[in-house]
């Protein structure tokens, strides 16, 4: 809970994933990968409630047996390719809010980030009490700058993202940091959410993560540095 507000973690994880077949359940370090996220949000201080979204059974047995509540299945509809995480989220919340069980503050929690710590969680969330913004998501620094990014197409010229005119003359001339979402951590407003129907608005304020700690499981290649990772580092998700 925030300045009196309840903190909902949703960790969606949906049955029929593509690039990696079943990586919600592959073994990560010795546990399943979903179990990261969710052990790293049970030692959140901040969440009141951890809840997994998923159409299927292996999955939820696999997210009760980390200690996460799987209060719902998750509608087919809502479990296909095309579906979106604004309606999961929705629907998550619309049917615990109609069991008596509302929410504030939702933190969205994908399982394929399993590297994120519960000490990242209550950044996030302390990051949107300080800022007053309605929404906070996690980012890492972009190893390269959109001035010297190009769009491609086979047999096409290369299309610059950022005209010449606009491109310092030096690299070393560029202003700012320039930061990517990381997927780690996506926490908003409910009310904010349910009007904007989108996590990252104009007002969305970035919480950095270090690249370490952003790797998004989405081939068995990354699955595989994960695992390096975290045999480097030997940590306990909640710490």
């Amino acid at each position: 809970m925030i300045d009196g507000r309840r903190v909902l973690a949703l960790v969606p994880a949906r049955g029929g994933s593509r690039g990696l077949p079943r990586k919600n359940v592959l073994p990560l370090g010795g546990r399943p990968l979903i179990a990261w996220t969710v052990e790293a949000a049970l030692g959140c201080p901040l969440i009141d409630r951890v809840v997994l979204s998923t159409d299927d059974e292996e999955i939820a047995a696999a997210g009760r047996a980390a200690g996460c509540d799987v209060p719902f299945e998750r509608p087919a509809p809502l479990a296909t390719d095309t579906a979106a995480t604004i309606d999961v989220a929705l629907h998550a919340l619309d049917a615990l809010e109609a069991g008596g069980d509302a929410y504030d503050v939702l933190v969205l929690l994908q399982p394929t980030s399993p590297l994120r710590t519960s000490d990242d969680l209550t950044g996030a969330l302390e990051t949107l009490r300080s800022s007053g913004a309605p929404s906070v998501v996690s980012v890492v620094r972009s190893p390269v700058r959109p001035h010297w990014m190009f769009r491609h197409a086979p047999s096409e010229p290369l299309d610059p993202v950022v005209s010449e005119d606009e491109r310092p003359a030096r690299r070393q001339d560029q202003e700012g940091e320039y930061v990517v979402l990381n997927g780690a951590v996506y926490v908003t407003d409910v009310d904010e959410l349910r009007r904007e129907r989108r996590f990252v608005t104009a007002r969305t304020v970035g919480f950095p993560m270090p690249p370490e700690r952003s790797v998004d499981v989405d081939t068995a290649a990354d699955l595989a540095r994960a695992d390096a990772l975290l045999a480097d580092d030997a940590r306990d998700p909640s710490a």
